[in-house]
C-alpha cells in the first residue's frame, strides 16, 4: 500500500471536513493542515490529495496555503495527486486552474478535483478517498 497525505487549509471548515472523509474513504492517510506541512514531509508520500477553498477571485487562499502550495508543486514529479476544495461562488474556475498548474510537473493528476459548494457531501467525498486510493 502506497503512503498517503491529505494535505489542506480551511477557513469555515468545510475543506477539513472533505479531507477528513477522503481520508476516511482512503483508510489510512496522514491527515495535515497545511500548516503543519512542509516540503520535506511532502516527498515521503506517494499519493497526496490537496485541499483548499476557493478565495476572493476564485483564487487559492493566499496567506499560507499559495505558497506552501508554490514551495512543493516542483517535487511533484511521479506522484499521484487530488485536488479537492469547497466554494460559495463562481463556477470552479479555481479548481481548473489549479489542475491545470500540475499539468507540465510530472504529477498524476487524479479525475478532475472534487469541488463541494459550500458544506460538502461526506458520503461523495469518501467515495473520492476510495477511487483515490484505487488510482
Amino acid at each position: 500500500m502506497s503512503k498517503t497525505a491529505v494535505i489542506y487549509w480551511t477557513g469555515t471548515g468545510n475543506t477539513e471536513a472533505m479531507a477528513n472523509a477522503i481520508a476516511a474513504g482512503i483508510g489510512e492517510a496522514d491527515v495535515l493542515s497545511v500548516s503543519e506541512a512542509d516540503a520535506s514531509a511532502v516527498a515521503q508520500y506517494e499519493k497526496i490529495a490537496f485541499g483548499c477553498p476557493a478565495m476572493g477571485d476564485e483564487v487559492l487562499e493566499e496567506g499560507e496555503f499559495e505558497p506552501f502550495f508554490a514551495e512543493v508543486e516542483g517535487s511533484l514529479s511521479g506522484k499521484k495527486v487530488a485536488l479537492f476544495g469547497s466554494y460559495g461562488w463562481g463556477d470552479g474556475q479555481w479548481m481548473r486552474d489549479w489542475a491545470d498548474r500540475l499539468s507540465g510537473d510530472g504529477a498524476q493528476l487524479f479525475e478532475e478535483g472534487l469541488m463541494a459548494n459550500g458544506a460538502p457531501d461526506e458520503a461523495e467525498c469518501e467515495e473520492f478517498g476510495k477511487r483515490f486510493a484505487a488510482f
